[in-house]
Order: C-alpha cells, then structure tokens, then sequence
C-alpha cells in the first residue's frame, strides 16, 4: 500500500466571478524510501498540488489518502491533525524563528507534536545530531550558514517521525556544495529511514538522486519516469550527456534513467 495516494485530484479557485481550474486531475502515488521529484514551468500547479499532498488544502475533488487514511475534503478542521502526525515540510526560505536556536527551533516543532519538557529537548539534539548539526544547536539561524539553515529545516521536518517529507524547491537559496549535501541528506532519510520523499524542483543537480520525475503542466500529471528505453532512443547529445552523468557520478549506480529525460527537457 502506497504511504502517500493523491486520485485524480482538482483543484479550483475564484477569480472573481470566474472559477479557474489549477490542478485538472493530476495523480500520484508514493511508497515508503521513494524519492519523487516533482518539476514543471511556472503555473504549472507543483505547488498547488504539493500543498494538497501535505494538507494545508483540500482538493476541489478527488482523493487524498495518507497511510490508507482518506483525507476528507468536508473536514478541513482535520488537516492540522495530518500535517502533525504524517507530513514534515521542508521550504525554500527555510521559515526558521529568528529568535529561537537551532535546538529551540527543532524542539518547538516537537512542542505542537505533544512532546515537551527534557524529552522535547533530548529528541532535538538527536534530531540535530543526526543532521550533522549537534555542535550548532545554541545558534540562532543568523548565526548560520544557508545550508545549515535548511539542515535544521530538515531536523525540525523529521519532528514526529513523520512517514512523509514534502521539500519546495530545498536547493534554490543554495550553493552547489551545500544543496548537494541537502539532497544527499533527503536521500540518505529516504532509504535508510524508509521516508517518502518528494521534492518540488527546477534544480537539474536534484534529478540523479530521484527515483521518479514527476511532470505537470497545466495541472495535469503529464509524465512519470522515463525508461531506460525511451532514454536510449532519445539519443542525448555528447555534452548533454556529460552534463548529466557528470551530476550522477558521484552516486552510487550512476545516472537515474529520468536525468536524461529531465536533462533534455530543461536544454530546450
């Protein structure tokens, strides 16, 4: 049974006396210790789509199921109870307090999960711990640099033990060495932790690390996963190529067949 099911989800909004559809469909499913990249143009309805998988919205119709339980979208009282119990949420801008530390950071989230007191704190510096930050807990995110700003957002995300992770475009305020280390760190959660991952991007130097690319445009599920097949008649450029396996040469068993698609599409 897939961790995270979205059917055939739509979503509309009012536009003053118009309703415009965004999302028109569109379909995932994801299991446990898989990696999903989700990429597609500006208005496309990624983010849309994504923040009805992690239940900030319901959908206008379709289905949402969480762990085999149905998200009701007569019942937006309950959404606060999924988010807690099953989503962690990973950001772009990192959305850390200004004011906490590091550790105070990660143990709040905690504090909203129903953990408190020297439990809350002892779970954050394993949290912290195990994003390589223990010795940077007493700092407050001023005090840090971006990459790691976004491994506390990766530590306070993993408060709860949640079966899912939603990360929105995770390496775009990144340097290459840091947003490397990042999507290692989401990778490493994935199938060592068995988390579903999925990762909103337009970040070529994420596609290596992803089981699946996921397209949507014009809120509709367009592709999922090119095959080494439909890799191999494509016929990527030489350069392109390079490029590509050049990004997936430092993990282990090479370039993922959807790069190349991804790759490709990204060159036109």
């Amino acid at each position: 049974m897939s961790v995270l099911e979205a059917t055939n989800v739509t979503k509309n909004f009012r536009e003053g006396s118009e309703s415009v559809a965004v999302l028109k469909g569109a379909s995932l499913a994801l299991d446990r210790g898989e990696i999903v990249a989700l990429e597609g143009p500006s208005g496309s309805g990624k983010t849309t789509f994504l923040t009805i998988l992690g239940c900030m919205l319901t959908p206008t119709s379709g289905r949402v199921a969480i762990d085999g339980r149905e998200v009701d979208p007569n019942r937006p009282d309950l959404l606060p109870e999924f988010r807690r119990e099953s989503i962690g949420f990973v950001f772009q801008q990192f959305h850390l307090f200004p004011a906490l530390t590091a550790g105070e950071n990660v143990e709040y989230a905690l504090n909203l999960k129903g953990r408190y007191g020297r439990s809350a704190r002892r779970e954050a510096e394993r949290l912290l711990e195990a994003v390589g930050l223990s010795e940077r807990r007493g700092f407050l995110p001023s005090d840090l640099s971006g990459g790691q700003k976004q491994r506390v957002a990766i530590a306070r995300a993993l408060a709860g033990e949640p079966d899912v992770i939603l990360a929105d475009e995770p390496t775009a305020a990144l340097d290459s060495t840091s947003g490397r280390a990042v999507i290692e760190m989401l990778r490493t959660l994935a199938r060592e932790q068995g988390r579903a991952v999925v990762i909103v991007t337009h970040d070529i130097r994420i596609l290596p690390f992803a089981d699946r690319l996921v397209h949507i445009e014009d809120g509709a599920i367009k592709e999922d996963t090119a095959t080494l097949h439909e890799i191999t008649r494509l016929q990527p450029s030489p350069p392109l190529r390079e490029r590509v396996s050049r990004e997936a040469g430092r993990v282990r068993g090479g370039v993922h067949p959807a790069a190349f698609e991804a790759a490709l599409r990204h060159s036109r």
